[in-house]
């Protein structure tokens, strides 16, 4: 696997090794989780918007 680094402050470090230590895995995959619940977190947001006029016409299309 390839891996490189990114630069956070010392209270974001120590939150990770924590979160690291309560999920009993590596800070490297506590990122990798919590990039994946952000990108959860954005797309639930993305779904709950009301919807624009051309989606809600597509959804009412005569599929005739």
């Amino acid at each position: 696997m390839q891996s490189t680094s990114v630069r956070i402050d010392a209270a974001t470090h120590d939150d990770l090794k924590r979160l690291a230590a309560e999920f009993d895995t590596t800070v490297g995959n506590t990122v990798t989780l919590a990039v994946r619940a952000l990108r959860q977190d954005h797309i639930g947001r993305q779904l709950h918007a009301p919807l624009v006029s051309d989606e809600d016409a597509w959804l009412d299309a005569d599929l005739g």
